[in-house]
């Protein structure tokens, strides 16, 4: 690609992505319903005792988890029809400078809506650590933070913490010595403030396998004496620190029936919520009688996390059934003669379409979707429970805020910014095409390689890495979504695509058809093996003690919040019964799940789409040297369109959840047809007409990265986003045609035109692209299999740096610096190359 239409593609796109890492996402003060008057249940103030208003006289409270990163309660009670009556926020222990930023500013809005507070206190340093003084200063912060308020909170004190995907899971003895001196702190000081304990439902207890323990803790968790920590332990007794500083009781059970295995939508049982949650009392409560031991014979208020899964990408039920079967079970159970210590039901009303790389998407909402929050709002309406407000809003509406103060762009200057960029595109445009070719930056073709397409792959496998490191950083600005729909696994999969067309052309022109697939099938092995020796040393670095490998080795069902708000729903094992390896003798189970894929850590499953992919290619490469390339991609685009509506699981591995075959063929595929015509391609844009197309591209891939900068998903503290784009507008096109995981259309296209925009830039500009840039991503994206094995082992590196784990963005940003810094110098000087693959 030469001449003046690249030149114009170039500085389009380079002002724009400029103005993309400036103008990045962050967020803005939410706006409150506007209440005059209140319905005669509301109390106009707070007197009294905090149990007169916490604990509900007509029903349970309503309550809602919202990712506050990207929502409001202002913008939840406008989709539902009115305030929930209780909202729910982290707050770290101890309480960061940032965390206590972010708990003002949630209070504020629990006040305009007349709503309470669940605050939700995560700790950042060990268990043990926690002591008097850290307590006292919580309680001081608390103090701090609420002032005046006059505002009656629930406490929520590490939940979860009978599970094994928080930090301060499974350590009974100091999980209780921990709550017990926050509780005493918070009691002596905090009148309004009631304690709640709440660990996650028991049903799939130890929830992962069998971990190496200490003789103590192993004593604290066998409580059956069978020796081992397994299904037949209670999953409560250990943890509960005592009625004496326990004022609530919480529990977090959420439905969902994949089980670890294939992820499916599953209409809910008749029955199962009562099931799961025990009887209403019981003379002799057993181990998984929940309600009976905590609440029901105690007389304790219960406070009941839930939501029900759906995926948009997997197969099952639909989501109504899903959702609305689940929710009226949950509603039943608050009715006269059933569970009446039932006092607050937390609904997760957030979504993780936005999910990093890797990851399923899943969607616990209530409230996002029309038809869902039509039915939700009617049942409610003909339910016991209690929406908001349930005090006096405090506080006015501030049209057009959202959730957090930052740099949002609305209004006139948003629509400044959109004029400012499809200006400079069309003036850059214009020029470029005067200049033509006098300027002397263009690419010139290399003898050996596409140095363009190093660069391109490096800059994929940066954007990998940083998704699956998953720190709260400024890199999070410009590498998730800021310039399109895309992210760096679309990016890999067709660029690897490109460069397989690219290379093996010239073989079958030369009629060596035998030595691609000798070539092709030992790349596919090299990657099988590969793929088995890290899923086997990631096993057994989790069997040293002080190691926490959660982060690789298990995958938790969660929204994405900019603070990390939404650690919590159902977790997968993705070892499941890999302690089978250790047995004497070995099930021979756990060999085949080995041989098909079925294990390893999630950064690293899409190993085994490569494997298929890689080993099918030689008869698309055969078909493309019998000048088949039309038939190739009408089959591939129409697998793409059958997988698209159909969800059908085609391979037996990991991948298959994240990275279906059906679906991501077609970019694979895609890739190998343009690399092999790559030369033709480039001579065509150089056309007249291609010259025309180009600039048409441009302008489209211009268009869809202003419309991503409109997304109420906002990666850090320090984001801009603009505000021209309705949040559920937005959230409601994105859904609908830019779904990662079953790739949807809209994505697909923002691939494709960012990849030739891509090209374009780096054809007319390359020697000051490269002279600034290519010394960093050439050398990476020349290693790009080295630097993805690797990547896994810093991302559990990372899971285990305490410090980082405080979502604090400068320190993240630097903990950047340095993983990539090093990983760059680590393919600069050759290290482990003889045994890494590259």
């Amino acid at each position: 690609m030469r001449g003046g239409s690249c030149l114009a593609a170039g500085w389009m796109v380079l002002a724009a992505l400029v103005f993309a890492l400036v103008f990045g996402p962050a967020v803005p003060p939410a706006a409150a319903l506007p209440f005059t008057t209140l319905p005669s249940t509301v109390s106009a103030a707070v007197d009294g005792d905090a149990a007169d208003v916490l604990e509900p006289q007509d029903g349970p409270y309503f309550g809602s988890i919202l990712n506050w990163a990207d929502d409001s309660a202002q913008s939840q009670a406008d989709r539902l029809g009115a305030p929930s009556a209780v909202y729910e926020h982290e707050a770290t222990v101890p309480m960061s400078e940032s965390s206590k930023l972010y708990l003002d500013q949630f209070l504020d809005q629990v006040q305009r809506q007349g709503a309470l507070p669940v605050i939700t206190l995560t700790p950042t340093v060990a268990l043990a650590d926690i002591d008097q003084g850290v307590a006292d200063a919580l309680v001081d912060a608390l103090v701090e933070v609420i002032g005046d308020r006059e505002l009656p909170a629930y406490l929520r004190f590490a939940p979860n913490m009978n599970g094994t995907w928080t930090a301060w899971g499974q350590q009974p003895s100091a999980y209780r010595q921990a709550f017990t001196v926050v509780a005493e702190a918070v009691h002596a000081r905090l009148n309004d403030a009631v304690m709640v304990w709440s660990p996650a439902a028991g049903d799939a207890y130890p929830f992962t396998r069998a971990r190496p323990v200490d003789t103590d803790l192993l004593r604290e968790l066998d409580t059956d004496g069978s020796g081992v920590v397994d299904t037949a332990d209670d999953a409560y007794a250990p943890y509960f620190p005592g009625a004496n500083v326990v004022d609530w009781v919480g529990l977090s059970l959420y439905h969902g029936d994949t089980d670890g295995g294939e992820v499916v939508n599953v209409v809910p049982a008749g029955g199962e919520f009562a099931s799961r949650l025990g009887p209403v009392s019981a003379r002799v409560p057993t181990d998984d009688d929940f309600y009976a031991r905590y609440s029901g014979n105690t007389d304790t208020p219960l406070m009941l996390e839930t939501a029900a899964f759906y995926s948009a990408s997997a197969a099952g039920g639909a989501e109504l059934a899903v959702k609305q079967t689940w929710w009226r079970q949950v509603f039943a159970g608050s009715e006269d003669g059933m569970y009446d210590n039932l006092g607050v039901v937390l609904w997760r009303d957030t979504t993780s379409t936005r999910a990093v790389v890797g990851e399923v998407s899943i969607d616990w909402s209530g409230t996002l979707r029309t038809h869902i929050v039509d039915a939700l709002s009617d049942d409610l309406a003909s339910s016991s429970l209690v929406l908001g407000p349930v005090l006096e809003p405090v506080g006015t509406a501030t049209p057009g805020a959202a959730a957090f103060t930052g740099a949002s762009v609305t209004g006139w200057p948003a629509w400044l910014v959109v004029a400012g960029v499809a200006l400079a595109a069309s003036g850059l445009f214009a020029w470029a095409l005067l200049a033509r070719n006098r300027v002397r930056v263009l690419y010139r073709e290399q003898q050996n390689r596409d140095l363009r397409i190093d660069m391109f792959r490096g800059i994929a496998i940066v954007f990998v890495v940083i998704n699956h490191v998953g720190l709260v950083s400024l890199f999070q600005n410009g590498t998730q979504e800021a310039v399109g729909m895309v992210s760096g696994a679309e990016l890999f999969v067709l660029l690897s695509g490109v460069v397989l067309g690219m290379v093996y052309r010239p073989r079958l022109e030369a009629g060596k058809l035998g030595e691609v697939i000798i070539r092709t099938g030992e790349r596919a092995w090299k990657l099988y093996r590969t793929a088995l020796a890290v899923v086997l040393l990631i096993f057994l670095l989790s069997l040293v003690p002080f190691v926490n490998d959660v982060a690789v080795t298990t995958y938790t069902d969660q929204g994405a919040g900019a603070s990390g708000s939404s650690a919590t729903g159902r977790v997968y094992d993705l070892y499941t019964n890999a302690d089978q390896l250790l047995a004497y003798p070995v099930n021979p189970q756990i060999f085949l799940d080995l041989a098909m894929m079925r294990l390893g850590p999630w950064q690293f499953n899409v190993m085994g789409l490569y494997v298929v992919l890689l080993a099918v290619s030689p008869l698309i490469l055969w078909a493309l040297s019998r000048r088949w390339a039309v038939g190739i991609l009408a089959c591939s685009w129409s697998l793409y369109a059958v997988g698209a509506l159909t969800h059908w699981r085609l391979l037996p591995s990991q991948s298959e959840d994240s990275f279906p075959v059906l679906i991501w063929q077609v970019l694979f595929v895609t890739g190998i047809v343009a690399g092999y015509h790559r030369r033709e391609i480039f001579a065509w844009f150089s056309t007249r007409a291609g010259t025309i197309i180009l600039g048409l591209i441009v302008l489209a891939f211009v268009a869809l990265m202003l419309f991503s900068w409109n997304n109420p998903y906002l990666s850090s503290a320090v984001d801009v986003r603009l505000g021209l784009i309705p949040d559920n507008t937005f959230r409601l096109v994105y859904d609908s045609l830019f779904e990662r995981t079953s790739l949807g259309i809209g994505r697909l296209v923002n691939v494709l035109l960012l990849v030739v925009t891509g090209f374009a830039v780096m054809s007319a500009f390359w020697r000051p692209i490269h002279a600034a840039l290519g010394w960093f991503f050439v050398p990476l994206g020349q290693a790009t299999l080295y630097v993805f094995i690797m990547h896994v082992f810093f991302a559990l590196l990372v899971a285990n740096i305490t410090a980082l784990a405080t979502g604090n963005t400068w320190l993240n940003t630097a903990a950047y610096i340095a993983i990539l810094g090093l990983l760059w110098v680590m393919v600069k000087t050759r290290f482990l190359f003889k045994v890494v693959p590259r």
